[in-house]
């Protein structure tokens, strides 16, 4: 999956509000089907996301839809309304284990094969809100069809009542959980992770402090809630302009050394070698792909 850093949460029911998040600069839209989205008005969410998908295809903004969980009795036309041409990923809500993506992943090939999708063509992002899937985040995370993972870390919501801890800005509470999904991801060789949410909507410096303690621990991107919050996340999220530029001169030096026979060499009085060069043209193949986009 691209690595985009700003995802915001729009109700499948209010195609609306998703011109509103393109408009936003928002990298993806995550079309809600699930809590967003009250019990009478499910079937008129789908047909909307449905529609909704077909009129963003093909544009700068990515398009996932969370479903409803295994646990009810709707995922099921969930997944067959939405798969389809534009589609680039589901967001699994509720998820407790590998069993859980192999079911949505069976689902999703039945629906590929009756779109007339290749195999694989969508991905699965599971949501990681249970006490289970954080313990069970290593299995997760190399699941089949699995792009990216979501950490859940918002005030009061299912993790804080799943696993019992007051939530504060500073989230020294979920620190462990966090660092725990990033590194599962880099495990399973997943190159995008993202954490939801901000809640605070007026508190543009809590959210960029929030972003900002996030970005450093690892995250790619951040989940959000409205309009207001892609901006300083996508800048957040963004790496600075001088720094990419330090990372050009450092593999610059790092490679004119090995022409020479060295494997290690000084760059503005640091000592590095091929490990330094490696993470530096990691980082810009990522600021590139994103500009490219």
């Amino acid at each position: 999956m691209k690595p985009y850093r700003s995802l915001l949460f729009v109700p499948g029911h209010k195609p609306d509000w998703a011109d509103k998040g393109v408009r936003a600069g928002a990298h993806a839209l995550i079309l809600d089907l699930e809590d967003a989205v009250p019990a009478e008005a499910k079937d008129d969410a789908r047909t909307a996301t449905a529609a909704t998908i077909d009129r963003l295809a093909g544009g700068r903004t990515g398009l996932v839809v969370r479903i409803n969980p295994l646990e009810t009795d709707l995922f099921g036309k969930d997944v067959a309304a939405v798969v389809r041409p534009g589609l680039t990923a589901l967001l699994l809500p509720k998820v407790y284990g590998r069993d859980d993506v192999l079911a949505y992943d069976a689902l999703v090939t039945a629906a590929e094969i009756e779109r007339g999708l290749p195999r694989g063509t969508v991905g699965l992002i599971p949501s990681l809100e249970t006490a289970r899937s954080l313990t069970n985040v290593d299995e997760i995370a190399s699941a089949p069809r699995v792009v990216s993972l979501m950490a859940a870390a918002a005030k009061d919501a299912d993790i804080s009542r799943e696993v019992g801890f007051t939530w504060s800005p500073g989230g020294l509470e979920t620190l462990y959980l966090r660092s725990k999904v990033v590194l599962a991801t880099r495990s399973a060789g997943l190159a995008h992770v993202v954490l939801g949410l901000w809640q605070e909507l007026r508190d543009l410096d809590g959210l960029r402090a929030f972003a900002r303690a996030n970005h450093e621990l690892g995250f790619g991107g951040q989940v959000v809630i409205h309009p207001s919050h892609v901006g300083p996340v996508n800048e957040i999220y963004t790496p600075d302009p001088a720094e990419l530029d330090r990372l050009r001169r450092l593999v610059e030096a790092y490679e004119a050394g090995a022409r020479e026979g060295q494997g290690a060499v000084m760059f503005e009085g640091e000592h590095i070698d091929l490990a330094h060069a490696q993470n530096a043209r990691s980082v810009l193949a990522v600021a590139g792909h994103n500009e490219e986009e």
